[in-house]
This record gives structure tokens, C-alpha cells and sequence, in this order.
């Protein structure tokens, strides 16, 4: 099983006008002309602020170690388009302005900075160690 890491939208054959999530119309136009675009997997944050408590059970699954406060904003995509999507940083302080990659689109759209990846992907001291 593969994660998909494409965030789709739409875009107005009219207007040229991108949205996310797909649309059946355009919502600056309302032109009915819409195809499905893949939209890019990097943009900047707009916006952010962290959520300090659990979101409401169910759909959310709470995991087994407790909530951890995460961080939630607004990332503007070279289209134009800005998407509601999970933060993964090491510091929310430095989020607004910052660079981010798609790395989830499941459940919801989840960016990251490149220094949270580089962080996460780090090898730890045990597989350095083989």
C-alpha cells in the first residue's frame, strides 16, 4: 500500500481560476469547464496556529501515547491556492514564511519543512551503528 502524495484540484478552462479540492464548478466564474489538475507539492505557509487539544471522537482516533499539540495552517501553492493542511515543524515560531513539501494527502493534506524531514529521516544512533 503507497501513500498518495499528489494533492489534486481543478482548474477553470473560462478563467484559468485553481481551486482545491476538486470542484464541479469554478467558483470565481461559475463556469461549469473544469478538469482535474495535480497541483505542486511544495508552497509556503500563509498562516498557522497549533491546535492545544483533541479534535472530536470520533472521526479522530486519539493515539495510544496521548495527544501532542500539533500545529495547523494555510499553505500557499505556486498556483495561487491556498490549502488547509497538518504542519510538521520543530519550532511553530518559525512557520509563517517557511518553505514546506507535501509528505500526506490522507486523511488530510500534511506539509512538512525540509528541516523536520531532515530530522525525521536522520538515521538513529542504532542504525549508524550496523
Amino acid at each position: 500500500m503507497s501513500v498518495e502524495t499528489t494533492l489534486r484540484g481543478s482548474r477553470c478552462a473560462g478563467c484559468d481560476n485553481v481551486a482545491f479540492p476538486v470542484a464541479v464548478g469554478c467558483q470565481r466564474c461559475g463556469s461549469a469547464e473544469v478538469t482535474a489538475v495535480d497541483l505542486t507539492g511544495r508552497g509556503t505557509v500563509w498562516s498557522h496556529t497549533v491546535q492545544r487539544f483533541a479534535p472530536k471522537s470520533p472521526p479522530y482516533v486519539p493515539p495510544a501515547e496521548g495527544f501532542t499539540p500539533f500545529a495547523v495552517g494555510y499553505v500557499e501553492l505556486p498556483e495561487g491556492v491556498r490549502v488547509e493542511a497538518v504542519l510538521d515543524c520543530s519550532d511553530p515560531a518559525e512557520l509563517v514564511g517557511a518553505e514546506v513539501v507535501l509528505v500526506a494527502t490522507e486523511p488530510v493534506p500534511r506539509f512538512a519543512t525540509p528541516a523536520w524531514l531532515d530530522r525525521t529521516s536522520a538515521p538513529s544512533p542504532q542504525e549508524q551503528a550496523r
